[in-house]
């Protein structure tokens, strides 16, 4: 289809992705921005779908970028949890044109409600480093794989399942977790970009308006998880836990 794309609308979208990228960087859950603004603009749902990838690499890989370079991940100890959230998306999006997804459309809103909930609640997140439940093998296989399944089969609250599972499971402190998931992210970003682009659903120039957008918004975020860490994170995470159950529940139910 074709898209009539004004400078005022361009404008209008770069700003919309850099707030989401800002809010991304440091919960999750930007795509509750964009993904509404896109089909707003007038692109069909798959489209808003494909370009949303786009200009989510753009924010998940300068937040990753930030985060490496401010010493809070070492690539070198997470390149078999970055594959796994790799294969885990291209088999979610191979999946997601071959299965229903009604099921897990009605489950979502009430586990992204339950993470809000951990997050809110539990006495164990904080800063520090606890007791690691599994290894970084083990992780990878599982919970990387598993995550970045469904990323590509549905999406919606990926970096907030990604920080439960290194908080929970590797033991991180919040922010630490909070880095490691971008990195894992922007790894299953890619994975469904390729598979949507392969099928020609991206529009590339607004995508590319709005990476610009993500990249400075996700920059100014993860700024913020450094020098504010927890103080920031869990407030937001628990925000944006609660909206994204709110508007996937709105969807279902109306």
């Amino acid at each position: 289809m074709s898209l009539e794309l004004s400078y005022e609308l361009m404008a209008l979208l770069f700003a919309v992705a850099a707030l989401a990228g800002f809010i991304d960087a440091i919960a999750g859950g930007g795509g509750l921005i964009t993904i509404p603004a896109l089909m707003w603009a007038g692109l069909p749902p798959t489209a808003a779908l494909a370009t949303n990838k786009l200009q989510a690499c753009g924010g998940s890989f300068f937040a990753s970028f930030y985060f490496v370079r401010k010493g809070m991940v070492d690539l070198s100890k997470m390149k078999l949890a970055i594959c796994c959230a790799f294969l885990g998306a291209a088999l979610g999006t191979v999946a997601v044109q071959l299965i229903d997804a009604s099921v897990l459309k009605l489950l979502l809103p009430f586990l992204i409600l339950a993470i809000g909930c951990y997050f809110l609640f539990s006495k164990s997140i904080s800063e520090e480093d606890k007791h690691q439940v599994m290894s970084p093998t083990l992780f990878g296989l599982t919970a990387a794989l598993g995550v970045g399944f469904y990323d590509g089969f549905f999406g919606p609250g990926t970096g907030s399942f990604f920080a439960l599972a290194f908080v929970s499971l590797a033991g991180y402190g919040l922010a630490k977790a909070t880095a490691h998931a971008k990195v894992l992210n922007f790894s299953t970003n890619i994975a469904s970009l390729i598979f949507f682009a392969l099928g020609g659903k991206v529009f590339w120039l607004l995508g590319g308006v709005m990476l610009l957008g993500q990249a400075i918004g996700a920059t100014l975020g993860s700024r913020m998880v450094v020098t504010k860490g927890s103080k920031i994170i869990r407030p937001l995470v628990v925000t944006m836990s609660i909206a994204m159950s709110g508007k996937l529940l709105l969807e279902h139910y109306l």
